[in-house]
Protein backbone atom coordinates (compact mmCIF):
# COMPACT_ATOMS: atom_id res chain seq x y z
CA UNK A 1 0.00 0.00 0.00
CA UNK A 2 1.19 3.53 -0.62
CA UNK A 3 1.23 6.05 2.22
CA UNK A 4 2.51 9.59 1.60
CA UNK A 5 4.53 8.38 -1.40
CA UNK A 6 6.10 5.40 0.41
CA UNK A 7 5.47 1.75 -0.38
CA UNK A 8 4.56 0.05 2.90
CA UNK A 9 3.26 -3.51 2.32
CA UNK A 10 0.66 -4.33 4.92
CA UNK A 11 1.52 -8.04 5.05
CA UNK A 12 4.90 -7.26 6.67
CA UNK A 13 5.84 -6.48 10.26
CA UNK A 14 7.83 -3.30 11.03
CA UNK A 15 10.02 -2.20 13.87
CA UNK A 16 9.90 1.43 15.00
CA UNK A 17 13.24 2.10 13.25
CA UNK A 18 11.77 1.19 9.85
CA UNK A 19 13.08 -2.28 9.26
CA UNK A 20 10.59 -4.79 7.87
CA UNK A 21 10.15 -8.43 8.83
CA UNK A 22 8.59 -11.15 6.69
CA UNK A 23 7.82 -14.60 8.09
CA UNK A 24 8.99 -17.40 5.78
CA UNK A 25 8.44 -20.79 7.34
CA UNK A 26 10.31 -20.86 10.65
CA UNK A 27 12.58 -17.94 9.69
CA UNK A 28 12.32 -14.17 9.58
CA UNK A 29 13.59 -12.23 6.57
CA UNK A 30 14.58 -8.66 7.47
CA UNK A 31 15.32 -5.51 5.48
CA UNK A 32 15.08 -1.72 5.48
CA UNK A 33 11.68 -0.28 4.55
CA UNK A 34 10.97 2.23 1.78
CA UNK A 35 10.73 5.21 4.13
CA UNK A 36 14.11 4.49 5.74
CA UNK A 37 15.97 3.86 2.48
CA UNK A 38 14.59 7.05 0.91
CA UNK A 39 15.38 9.09 4.02
CA UNK A 40 18.93 7.70 4.14
CA UNK A 41 19.64 8.34 0.47
CA UNK A 42 21.93 6.13 -1.60
CA UNK A 43 23.11 3.22 0.56
CA UNK A 44 26.90 2.82 0.14
CA UNK A 45 27.84 0.24 2.78
CA UNK A 46 26.16 -2.60 4.67
CA UNK A 47 27.84 -4.43 7.53
CA UNK A 48 26.12 -7.78 7.83
CA UNK A 49 26.49 -10.19 10.76
CA UNK A 50 28.07 -13.60 10.26
CA UNK A 51 25.88 -16.67 9.82
CA UNK A 52 25.48 -18.42 13.16
CA UNK A 53 25.62 -15.21 15.19
CA UNK A 54 23.23 -15.15 18.12
CA UNK A 55 21.03 -12.04 18.17
CA UNK A 56 18.87 -10.53 20.88
CA UNK A 57 15.63 -8.64 20.32
CA UNK A 58 16.20 -4.88 20.45
CA UNK A 59 20.01 -5.17 20.41
CA UNK A 60 22.15 -3.78 17.61
CA UNK A 61 24.23 -6.12 15.50
CA UNK A 62 24.86 -4.53 12.08
CA UNK A 63 25.24 -1.13 10.36
CA UNK A 64 24.02 0.57 7.21
CA UNK A 65 25.65 3.68 5.77
CA UNK A 66 24.72 6.20 3.11
CA UNK A 67 26.59 9.29 2.05
CA UNK A 68 24.74 11.35 4.68
CA UNK A 69 23.67 8.83 7.28
CA UNK A 70 24.93 5.98 9.46
CA UNK A 71 22.28 3.65 10.81
CA UNK A 72 22.22 0.73 13.18
CA UNK A 73 20.32 -2.48 12.59
CA UNK A 74 18.54 -3.99 15.59
CA UNK A 75 17.24 -7.53 15.81
CA UNK A 76 13.46 -7.92 15.88
CA UNK A 77 13.70 -11.19 17.84
CA UNK A 78 16.03 -13.42 19.80
CA UNK A 79 17.57 -16.10 17.62
CA UNK A 80 20.36 -16.97 15.25
CA UNK A 81 21.38 -15.49 11.89
CA UNK A 82 20.86 -18.19 9.25
CA UNK A 83 21.73 -16.21 6.10
CA UNK A 84 22.93 -12.80 4.97
CA UNK A 85 22.45 -11.18 1.59
CA UNK A 86 26.05 -11.25 0.38
CA UNK A 87 25.06 -9.34 -2.77
CA UNK A 88 24.79 -6.23 -0.60
CA UNK A 89 28.55 -6.23 0.02
CA UNK A 90 29.20 -5.56 -3.68
CA UNK A 91 25.95 -3.73 -4.42
CA UNK A 92 24.44 -2.08 -1.30
CA UNK A 93 22.25 0.03 -3.61
CA UNK A 94 19.95 -3.00 -3.96
CA UNK A 95 18.35 -1.70 -0.79
CA UNK A 96 17.42 1.51 -2.64
CA UNK A 97 16.29 -0.18 -5.84
CA UNK A 98 14.37 -3.16 -4.36
CA UNK A 99 14.16 -2.90 -0.57
CA UNK A 100 11.46 -5.57 -0.22
CA UNK A 101 12.99 -8.00 -2.74
CA UNK A 102 16.64 -8.26 -3.79
CA UNK A 103 17.59 -5.73 -1.08
CA UNK A 104 16.72 -8.03 1.84
CA UNK A 105 19.46 -7.98 4.46
CA UNK A 106 19.42 -11.10 6.60
CA UNK A 107 17.46 -14.09 7.86
CA UNK A 108 17.16 -15.23 11.41
CA UNK A 109 15.67 -18.28 13.01
CA UNK A 110 13.88 -16.89 16.05
CA UNK A 111 13.91 -18.79 19.31
CA UNK A 112 10.38 -17.48 19.96
CA UNK A 113 8.32 -16.58 16.89
CA UNK A 114 5.74 -14.80 19.07
CA UNK A 115 8.21 -11.92 19.57
CA UNK A 116 7.13 -10.53 16.20
CA UNK A 117 3.76 -9.72 17.77
CA UNK A 118 5.40 -6.72 19.45
CA UNK A 119 6.19 -5.23 16.02
CA UNK A 120 3.97 -2.84 14.07
CA UNK A 121 1.59 -4.82 11.87
CA UNK A 122 -1.81 -4.36 10.36
CA UNK A 123 -3.76 -2.49 7.76
CA UNK A 124 -3.83 1.16 6.81
CA UNK A 125 -5.46 2.13 10.12
CA UNK A 126 -2.32 0.94 11.96
CA UNK A 127 0.44 1.68 9.46
CA UNK A 128 -0.65 5.11 8.24
CA UNK A 129 -0.62 6.95 11.61
CA UNK A 130 2.79 5.41 12.48
CA UNK A 131 4.36 6.34 9.15
CA UNK A 132 2.82 9.82 8.94
CA UNK A 133 4.13 10.64 12.42
CA UNK A 134 7.66 9.75 11.30
CA UNK A 135 7.27 11.57 7.99
CA UNK A 136 6.39 14.69 9.97
CA UNK A 137 9.27 14.13 12.40
CA UNK A 138 12.04 13.37 9.90
CA UNK A 139 11.16 15.13 6.65
CA UNK A 140 11.95 18.78 6.32
CA UNK A 141 10.08 20.54 3.54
Amino acid sequence: MEIAGYNIPEDLYYDERHFWVRVEGDELVIGMDDFAEKLAGQIVFVQLPFVGKAVTAGKKFAKVESGKWLGTVYSPADGEVTAVNEELEANPGLINSDCYGKGWMYRIKPSDMSQINSLIHGGKDVLEPWLLEDVKKFKKD
